[in-house]
């Protein structure tokens, strides 16, 4: 069935544009938990957690229920027109939990939505066109967001037609230098840094980076947003990455988990930021599907679950188990050049390209589903649901360790 999206579907995704040779795409039939089944019947251990959307786990049972209910009352409303119950209550539990001071919520579907929305909030509240963005990084693949994404093959078809005032230096790169680009050609009016680097090869920044980052913006008077579209809601051991710094950027990018399997984002800012939006006329940013009640349902059981059964914690005790098992991979298998993470976001970092394709085939043969990224597609994720039970978890490395030592 995989094969015959080619006769349907553009080729402009992954299931339909795979490497040549690889293995056809599985399709998901059902999930729950940490466990994927797809339609041959096959059961996998995600350790992808749906592109790190199954925080608190697939089918979580809080949020199925929240979800039904909600769908038997109200489906869809008026977009951003005429607001609905949850949208408020949730904007209001976001607010608290922001590491943002004096915080709003501007509501998105995706998080590329919403870090255009905050780059668009940076560069009207400065009225400066320079953004700083780092090497590597991903922020997404539209037309704003690819802008100020790393990867040169993502961005080379559109070229000519992205923003041009991007000044891009590598995460991590010494303060000096971070400083001479803020004030490159102008000051900047953003920096727009991950917490640590997610898809682009899981990369922790040094210690104290990004706290330095922080006070250089508040001195150059540059809009810091944090884009935690992958770190945010307990992934890293904290509710926000940027925490572990006592870091609080001046906008906030959230997605993915938020929504438990529901597309929904969120930008959180500065009250004085946001404020760059105001208008006599009509809203300058619009969306038909604003905070759609089933998936703001789903976002408040899931902060819910992520609160009650203290997953932040949990993230990070597993995550130093985590740490301990694969210490010394990089020294027993030879195919593994280091490995990197923390909380329960891991990077294996393979030796090449090949290395790292021949091993997330080898894991799927095994019924363990993980993901090659990084520039060159050779760090493999490892990005459990936070809720896996520790035996599945630990069973799950025995066999990638297995795969590995082929």
């Amino acid at each position: 069935m995989a094969l015959d999206l080619e006769r349907f579907e553009a080729p402009g995704v992954n299931t339909v544009a795979g490497d040549a040779g690889a293995e056809p795409p599985i399709l998901w039939d059902t999930a729950r938990g940490a466990n994927v089944h797809d339609v041959d019947g096959n059961r996998y251990v995600d350790l992808t957690s749906g592109f790190g959307v199954a925080a608190v786990g697939h089918r979580h049972p809080r949020v199925v229920a929240a979800v039904r209910r909600q769908a038997g009352r109200l489906l869809h409303g008026l977009g951003d027109v005429h607001a609905h119950p949850l949208r408020v209550e949730l904007a209001a539990r976001l607010v608290g939990l922001a590491p943002v001071d004096d915080p709003q919520v501007f509501f998105a579907a995706s998080g590329a939505e919403a870090v255009e929305i905050a780059l668009e909030t940076a560069l009207a509240a400065t009225g400066r066109p320079g953004i700083v963005a780092f090497e590597p990084s991903y922020h997404g693949l539209t037309l704003g967001a690819l802008a100020v994404t790393s990867r040169p093959a993502f961005r080379a078809p559109f070229a000519p037609y992205l923003h041009p005032h991007v000044r891009r230096i590598p995460f991590g790169c010494p303060l000096d230098a971070a400083a001479s680009a803020l004030a490159m050609g102008g000051p900047a009016g953003a920096v727009l840094v991950e917490p640590i680097v997610g898809r682009e090869g899981v990369l922790p920044p040094p210690p104290g980076w990004l706290a330095g980052i922080a006070r250089l913006c508040r001195e150059a008077g540059a809009v810091l947003i944090a884009d935690e579209i992958f770190t945010g809601f307990g992934r890293t051991g904290h509710l926000f990455a940027v925490e572990a710094e006592g870091v609080r950027p001046d906008v906030l990018c959230c997605g993915k988990a938020l929504g438990g399997g529901l597309p929904i984002a969120a930008v959180l800012a500065r009250r004085s930021l946001f404020q760059a939006w105001r208008t006599p006329g009509e809203a300058l940013r619009t969306s038909t599907f604003l905070a759609n009640p089933v998936a703001c349902a789903a976002a408040l059981a899931v902060l819910g679950v992520l609160e009650q059964d203290g997953l932040a914690a949990r993230a990070a005790r597993l995550g130093a188990e985590v740490a301990a098992r694969l210490a010394g991979w990089s020294d027993r298998l030879p195919a593994v050049a280091t490995v990197r993470g923390r909380g329960l976001l891991w990077g294996v970092e393979l030796r090449s390209r090949q290395a790292a394709g021949a091993w997330v085939t080898a894991a799927r043969r095994r019924g363990v589903l993980i993901l090659a990224g990084g520039p060159e597609g050779r760090v493999a994720q490892l990005v459990p649901p936070l809720t896996i039970a520790e035996p599945q978890l630990g069973g799950a490395l025995d066999l990638l360790e297995e795969a590995l030592a082929e």
